[in-house]
This record gives C-alpha cells, sequence and structure tokens, in this order.
C-alpha cells in the first residue's frame, strides 16, 4: 500500500509555488508519491492564456523531471471536459485500491469545498490535507467545513509564504520580463521555445 498525495490544478503554468506545495505536503505528510493532475477543463471558471491541456500536463511534466517524489498524471486530460474532483478520485480509487489518497488543497480552495460536487464523498474517498500556516485562517477553514461529513479527516501542513503565482508568470512573459526563479528552467526554456504566454494581458 502507498501514501499518495493527490495535487490537482490548472498549472497554466507550473511554478515554484506548486513546487514547494508538493514538497512540504510530501515531507510533512509522510507522502510515499505526490501525483500532480493537470485539468483538461476548470468547471467554474474561465482559464485565462491557456496554451491547451496537452502543453500544460508537458510543462508539468518538465517541472517534475527527474524529482522521484513526484510523478505527473494525465488522467483528466486524457477524460476530457470539465474536471471534477470527485470523479478524479473514483477513478484513482478504482485504479489503486489498496493506495491511502490525500487530496492536497490550498486554504481557499479548502474553504469552499462544501460548494463542490459531492464534497462528502471527496473527503470520503481521500483524506483532505491544506496548505495553510497555523493560525486564524486554519480555524476559519474547520469553521467552513464544519456539518461536512468525514470533515474530521483534515489535516494541515505549514506552506511557505511564496509570493509567485501562474498569472504573475503569464504577465512577466507577455511584458518581456524574465521568469527565471519563478518557474523551473524547463519550464521556462519550454515557454520561451514555443512561444508560449506572449499574448498581452489586457487581450486575454
Amino acid at each position: 500500500m502507498a501514501s499518495l498525495g493527490i495535487f490537482g490544478g490548472t498549472f497554466n503554468p507550473p511554478h515554484l509555488g506548486h513546487l514547494i506545495c508538493a514538497q512540504e505536503a510530501h515531507a510533512q505528510l509522510g507522502l510515499d508519491l505526490v501525483v500532480l493532475i493537470p485539468v483538461s477543463a476548470p468547471p467554474h471558471k474561465e482559464l485565462r492564456g491557456d496554451p491547451g491541456p496537452e502543453v500544460r500536463l508537458e510543462l508539468c511534466r518538465r517541472a517534475v523531471a527527474d524529482d522521484r517524489r513526484f510523478e505527473v498524471s494525465s488522467l483528466e486530460v486524457e477524460r476530457g471536459g470539465p474536471s471534477f474532483t470527485v470523479d478524479t478520485l473514483r477513478e484513482l480509487h478504482a485504479r489503486r485500491p489498496e493506495d491511502q489518497l490525500t487530496f492536497i488543497a490550498g486554504g481557499d480552495m479548502a474553504r469552499s469545498l462544501p460548494s463542490w460536487r459531492e464534497p462528502e464523498e471527496i473527503v470520503g474517498l481521500a483524506g483532505l490535507a491544506v496548505a495553510e500556516r497555523e493560525g486564524v485562517i486554519r480555524d476559519d477553514i474547520r469553521a467552513s467545513l464544519r456539518g461536512l461529513a468525514g470533515a474530521e479527516r483534515v489535516t494541515f501542513f505549514d506552506m511557505p509564504r511564496v509570493d509567485v503565482s501562474s498569472s504573475l508568470v503569464r504577465q512577466r512573459v507577455a511584458e518581456g520580463l524574465p521568469i527565471r526563479y519563478l518557474v523551473p528552467d524547463a519550464v521556462a526554456s519550454m515557454i520561451e521555445a514555443e512561444g508560449l504566454y506572449r499574448e498581452p494581458v489586457a487581450a486575454r
């Protein structure tokens, strides 16, 4: 039996904040592997400046490279359409019934969990691990999940503050600014070689 961290997102593009989150989850939660799963299409928001799910999948593969702590899954990209977490966890559970799944989420994502599709099924299929520093925000998250069956399974791990986002990376590329040290070198190289994210932000 393996302990797997499930880390979903748009990864548009993947940046060092994503990798730090995955690393801290792996270390603090005692996971065997963290699996990054880029969405095909997010169900509740427009994906700005999207180069396509296959491109984001390849960016993720390059981001984790040969780091054996991490793996990239094409499950949602291959499935296509809106990517609902509950469907992904069901499929992973069916494929790997012996493994223990932990769904990794940021604080804002965890707060909104009750509004997701079948939230109680999500926390029934996987433990919920929230990347958030100790403090009042954790109490807010616990309060937002109160009344949700299975919410007692939530755990927290410390996430260093890293002020980088995918939107910032896209904006800097569009403005011709360097992105090295914000994304892995292999990701920066692919963005440059493929001419990704060069359109002006205001045009998106």
